[in-house]
């Protein structure tokens, strides 16, 4: 049986702000009656014992989990420095996810910055991920890489956006502590077939991002990718509810069910408020019991 978690898109900007805490999202996430709770790096206060024993007794009390963490490492900056230091922060949210009681980190490649030759990237990415890949194997924890669209706190977008870059890097690592965190609308923006996609990664899929996106009209994928340089997602983009958009969640669910995918899927959603947040649960839920 796949497990449902959600992620407030919404409201990532005003937690990570402080305009609202953590705590206050989790109480208000109750509502939707989800088995957990995906968080970003960002939410976190501190990363001390005393801290995130408090973030899981809350969410425990509230009869959630907290099964995956997003968090977006930069592999692709040139000074090696910097780099390093990209690699301990990775190494880090390994060992908070772990205590958090979570098995999934989120793992990406990094900013696709001007200039940045394709194979060197590659390389540069995969040896980072390499050597995170002893921390997830020490904690119990799954290293997922996302085929993503974009942080929200990044100026450029991701470096392995399109399904040929991400799977040169996916297929140089062999682990069974590092998998995929698939997610269908970013390979719509990536102007890649999700479903094609789903069957290239779908035995090493681990989690997974449920949203749906669409347009603002009088746009097209190309006016997203003219937009790269600026902070944060393009405006042209919109989330929407789940299995309202461009996705085809019906040949999705068939092909997790060929894989007996027992994993966690996570809601990307709420733009809109909370109403459309819980008929995204309530459209997983319904798919689960349809095809689960």
């Amino acid at each position: 049986m796949i497990s449902i978690s959600a992620f407030p898109k919404c409201w990532l900007e005003n937690i990570c702000s402080d305009k609202m805490s953590l705590f206050e999202w989790m109480e208000l996430a109750a509502q939707l009656e989800c088995e957990g709770l995906e968080l970003f790096s960002g939410f976190l206060k501190s990363h001390t014992a005393k801290y995130l024993g408090e973030v899981r007794s809350k969410a425990e009390n509230l009869g959630m989990k907290l099964p995956m963490m997003c968090y977006s490492p930069d592999f692709t900056i040139a000074d090696p420095a910097e780099l390093k230091k990209e690699v301990a922060k990775q190494k880090e949210m390994i060992r908070v996810t772990a205590e958090l009681g979570g098995k999934y980190c989120r793992t990406l490649s990094g900013q696709n910055r001007p200039g940045v030759p394709v194979d060197t990237g590659v390389e540069q990415v995969v040896r980072c991920i390499e050597a995170c890949i002893p921390e997830a194997e020490k904690y119990g924890v799954y290293i997922v890489i996302e085929n993503h669209y974009k942080d929200s706190f990044w100026e450029y977008p991701e470096f392995a956006q399109k399904k040929d870059v991400f799977l040169s890097i996916l297929n140089q690592l062999d682990s069974p502590f590092f998998g995929v965190q698939y997610d269908p609308s970013n390979a719509i923006v990536a102007g890649d077939d999700p479903l094609d996609l789903l069957d290239e990664v779908l035995p090493r899929v681990m989690t997974m991002h449920a949203s749906d996106r669409y347009l603002t009209p009088g746009k097209t994928i190309d006016d997203i990718r003219q937009a790269d340089g600026s902070i944060g997602y393009s405006p042209y983009l919109c989330h929407g509810v789940t299995g309202k958009g461009l996705n085809n969640y019906d040949e999705i669910f068939k092909r997790l069910v060929s894989a007996r995918f027992k994993g966690w899927i996570s809601i990307e959603d709420g733009m809109n408020g909370m109403d459309e947040m819980k008929e995204s649960v309530n459209f997983l839920k319904n798919m689960r019991n349809k095809y689960f």
